[in-house]
């Protein structure tokens, strides 16, 4: 008997087109979100339809911020359609999971769709969203939505009970409070997505200026005890900001930041509100913790750079269509060095605290060997292809390098903007003319890579385009650091590490050996990262091993340090799975941390970026 070969089915019928015509009809959501001890967010949601027939739903998939498909639809659950007490079928498209079908009977005007969003109660299942002492609420998880329109062209009013006693900030003002709920003002649905709220137990709220508010939930209520000079060096960022842009793209701002060592760590840009999460002592630990303090610079310019002004192929006009993202270099690359350049402006680092930022940025992609194949262009495409999973291999597969080797060029261009005009024009210029915006005007501007060329040529002619083709597009055996060196400083290394680097380990929970041995390893021990052909590397060790014993001696991060500082072989007791075995790994420099020194007689442009406004 003979057989025919397989012939591929038909592909099913894909998803309607997005118009931008107006959805008939406003979307009424409401979200329970008082069963906090299970994170389990209820949802009820009515939307109108025009009649009887198919109606497709799609939960929110390509979400901005992201720069990725990260619909998180597996802790999607129960979903019940109905018109009254009449349940609906619904079914799932065979190949687009997020997208839903109901038919619609005659005689309806409306369906209501009920689920729950079952936020992670552990980080190995997800972004931990809730404790019972606080919530972040990124309303497109508990979101259904037509499709065939713009999201900018389909209204919600959306509503939210919360627990007893809980206060919440959002960028959506509220239109008032009934027995417990608390209703938003109508918006649509790209402005909901794009305006996460943050509510808690433990509570504080800190206006930073007339349009910018600093909102902060906490584990424990003296987390929240921050200084007035805590709270100044905040307000500085605001005002550091407003001199570098000299506008406003947004009529309202929330900083939303969740003080807990139970959520996930999180920094997430919006027009109008930014969420982050970071530790628990941020204030009650000022000095030690300094580290982690760029992320608020760091998403505030996000309203500047990646929300009012965005590349034109990071935008859709829903949620179903896949993003491009080949500027990151500027939505993400330039964002991170304002991030750095702002922290030192506001005071939330000292000069010598950014230089040290700027040496261990410098000195990782210096050595890291894997723009050595990949161009950084090709990094733009991470948040897709790996979505910040782990990677075995991290300095030889890249990841995301285009935000801090992006920094290190934009600090390139930076200096040679200043080179070439005798010092009266800088990057401060360029992102005054390509993020100009009417002040509380929060629409998106698109722009594309020759806005870009242009901008900069009208700051200081060169040739822009060789450059950034050169710098994107290419492969290079070193991390671009001539703008540092055109700064008046050169990147050295030093047997004590940087005051930066100190908070940095402490604050990351971690012992930076990477210039000596070529890894990185926690306090108890476990490697976290080996450098592709470096001395670990070479010994075969991977990310995962546990280090029992240092040259015969009981492993401690002391231990390490004292027998890599003096130099030679260090022998390595070591555990991986059920196998353990001694290696030895050369350290022939001794201990080595990075640093930027001051080239003498040469002009010190990087102090005056790095000097406030």
């Amino acid at each position: 008997m003979s057989h025919l070969p397989p012939q591929p089915l038909p592909e099913p019928a894909g998803i309607p087109e997005p118009a931008d015509t107006p959805y008939d009809g406003t979307l009424r959501l409401r979200v329970d979100a008082t069963d906090v001890r299970r994170g389990i967010f209820r949802v009820r949601e009515t939307i109108p339809v025009a009649g009887p027939g198919e109606l497709i739903l799609l939960y929110p998939k390509w979400l901005p911020g992201f720069h990725a498909p990260q619909a998180p639809i597996e802790l999607f659950a129960g979903l019940r359609v109905h018109v009254g007490d009449l349940d609906l079928t619904w079914r799932r498209h065979p190949s687009t999971i997020n997208a839903f079908y109901i038919d619609v009977p005659d005689g309806t005007d409306a369906v209501e769709a009920e689920f729950q969003f079952l936020s992670p109660t552990d980080a190995t299942q997800g972004r931990v969203l809730c404790t019972p002492e606080m919530l972040c609420l990124p309303w497109n998880t508990v979101l259904l939505y037509p499709a065939g329109h713009f999201a900018r062209q389909i209204p919600v009013a959306a509503s939210i009970v919360l627990p007893d006693g809980w206060q919440q900030a959002c960028a959506l003002a509220t239109v008032g409070s009934a027995e417990g709920v608390i209703h938003f003002e109508q918006t649509t649905v790209d402005v909901l997505v794009d305006s996460p709220l943050l509510a808690g137990r433990h509570f504080h709220r800190e206006a930073l200026d007339d349009h910018v508010h600093l909102t902060m939930a906490a584990d424990q209520p003296h987390q929240l005890g921050a200084t007035p000079a805590q709270i100044a060096v905040h307000r500085r960022v605001v005002e550091q900001a407003s001199r570098l842009f000299r506008s406003r793209p947004y009529d309202r701002f929330e900083m939303l930041l969740a003080l807990s060592d139970t959520m996930t760590s999180a920094g997430i840009e919006h027009h109008r509100s930014f969420e982050a999460v970071s530790i628990a002592d941020y204030f009650s630990d000022w000095d030690a913790t300094f580290a982690r303090r760029d992320t608020v610079p760091h998403e505030f310019v996000h309203s500047w750079n990646g929300k009012h002004r965005r590349g034109a192929d990071s935008w859709q006009p829903c949620f179903e269509r896949p993003i491009r993202n080949s500027l990151m270099w500027v939505y993400e690359g330039q964002t991170q060095y304002w991030s750095q350049v702002l922290s030192a402006r506001s005071g939330m680092w000292t000069a010598d605290q950014a230089l040290g930022a700027l040496a261990q940025t410098a000195a990782r992609y210096d050595i890291r060997p894997g723009s050595r194949w990949r161009p950084m262009i090709d990094t733009t495409r991470d948040p897709i292809i790996a979505a910040r999973a782990p990677l075995p291999w991290t300095s030889w597969q890249r990841s995301e390098d285009y935000y801090a080797e992006g920094s290190l060029m934009w600090l390139d261009v930076d200096t040679r903007l200043r080179e070439l005009t005798g010092e009266a024009r800088s990057l401060d210029d360029f992102a005054r003319a390509f993020f100009a915006a009417d002040d509380g005007d929060w629409t998106t501007r698109t722009y594309d890579h020759d806005e870009v060329i242009a901008t900069l040529q009208g700051v200081a002619a060169f040739d822009w385009e060789g450059y950034f083709s050169d710098q994107l597009t290419q492969t290079h055996d070193r991390a671009p650091l001539a703008g540092i060196e055109r700064g008046g400083y050169r990147l050295v290394f030093r047997d004590e590490p940087s005051d930066f680097q100190r908070s940095y380990e402490a604050v990351f929970g971690q012992i930076d050996l990477t210039h000596t041995l070529g890894l990185t390893v926690t306090p108890a021990g476990k490697v976290t990262d080996v450098l592709w052909d470096g001395p670990a590397f070479m010994a075969e060790m991977t990310i995962g091993t546990e280090i029992r014993a240092v040259n015969g001696r009981r492993f401690s991060p002391e231990t390490l340090r004292r027998a890599v500082r003096a130099g030679g072989a260090v022998s390595l007791l070591t555990a991986k799975a059920q196998a353990m075995r001694t290696v030895e790994v050369m350290a022939p420099g001794g201990l080595r941390f990075p640093h930027l020194a001051p080239i003498k007689g040469e002009m010190r442009r990087l102090d005056a970026i790095l000097a406030a406004l």
